[in-house]
């Protein structure tokens, strides 16, 4: 089995790493930050010309058709970068939502196409997360109530605003009334779409730690090669060089870990669910890992607004409980490996 990246996923995550670096500068996004919104709608319309919003739309409404492997490497990029804008919500968790409603359903040739041309924000609730991002500026919203899913407009729902210590992020409680005129999902069908979104969600979160985790040890690495002490770059003492040779092992080790959840997700494998716990805890340690180390190599100043540093290392403090915490997760692992029908350790690998 060959578990390559093949040449379009590959081709289409070089045109948005390279789009996404002139378009989405720090510079620019903390002008972006300084907002009231806190969002670019010039940077939202940019985005989906290159197609990122169209993603996973199916071909039938105006889309790419691609599935969750080729989004575990766009969040990677949207990471990498810090987009501050609840895109993937949008174009990756709410669409597949969407895409997984029978073929039939209104909701899908409304909102699809609308999602792949970029033009409708939605903003998404799940039990596992306490408030909703982005909820003030969406159009429309998915949102959980017990075994039920509501697609509920804007206009019918009151938003408290909350402050995050990720400057780009705008997390609100959201208090609405359910009603059988926005119910699109429920019974065995809605806690199975409520769980594909939670899935969804928690991937895309693994994939935008890792980008985040990334871009911290690239600026680390720049910073101490520029950095002088005693007449040398910082970078060349060997103590620096293994706590940056640490991060990038926690990076290296969690990629294919991502990865692995995402093939699992896309194929519907009923162990999906697992992958994806294993991924968040791997990213979520490679990012704080890249954090922690980031700031002992620059020292204090890391802290400082002046410092771009800081602006990924906060989005990463920010993600790490989004989409479930360490403590769900690893409680989605551990159940799996201490099951009695899992079938691991030493009684099951030898055979009496």
């Amino acid at each position: 089995m060959d578990f390559t990246f093949n040449d379009d996923q590959l081709a289409f995550r070089e045109a948005i790493s390279r789009f996404l670096m002139t378009e989405a500068a720090p510079e620019m996004l903390r002008e972006i930050w300084e907002t009231d919104v806190g969002r670019s709608r010039d940077l939202r319309n940019k985005i989906a010309e290159q197609g990122l919003t169209a993603l996973s739309v199916p071909e039938a409404d105006g889309g790419l058709g691609m599935d969750d492997v080729t989004w575990a490497l766009m969040t990677q990029e949207l990471g990498y970068y810090a987009i501050p804008d609840s895109l993937a919500d949008t174009a990756y968790v709410a669409c597949g939502v969407l895409t997984d409603l029978p073929a039939q359903h209104p909701a899908r040739a409304e909102l699809l196409p609308r999602i792949a041309d970029g033009s409708l924000r939605m903003a998404i609730s799940h039990p596992i997360n306490a408030l909703v991002s982005d909820a003030q500026l969406a159009d429309a919203l998915i949102l959980c109530c017990s075994d039920e899913i509501h697609l509920v407009p804007r206009s019918e729902v009151q938003v408290q605003s909350h402050s995050s210590i990720d400057a780009s992020r705008r997390p609100g409680g959201v208090i609405w009334t359910p009603s059988a005129a926005t119910c699109i999902a429920s019974g065995g069908q809605g806690l199975a779409l409520q769980a594909r979104m939670l899935d969804r969600g928690a991937l895309s979160v693994a994939g935008q730690l890792l980008g985040l985790a990334q871009r911290m040890l690239d600026l680390s690495v720049d910073y101490v090669a520029q950095r002088k002490q005693f007449g040398k770059p910082i970078g060349s003492f060997q103590a620096v060089k293994h706590h940056l040779a640490d991060v990038a092992r926690h990076i290296e080790h969690a990629k294919p870990v991502l990865y692995r959840a995402a093939h699992a997700l896309a194929r519907n494998d009923s162990n999906a669910g697992i992958w994806v716990s294993q991924a968040r805890l791997a990213a979520n340690e490679a990012s704080w890992i890249a954090a922690r180390k980031g700031i002992q190599v620059h020292g204090a100043m890391g802290y400082t607004w002046e410092v771009d540093l800081q602006m990924f290392m906060k989005r990463a403090w920010a993600l790490d409980a989004y989409w479930g915490d360490r403590g769900f997760h690893k409680t989605r692992v551990s159940g799996y490996l201490f099951a009695n029908t899992t079938g691991l350790g030493p009684g099951h690998t030898f055979e009496e």
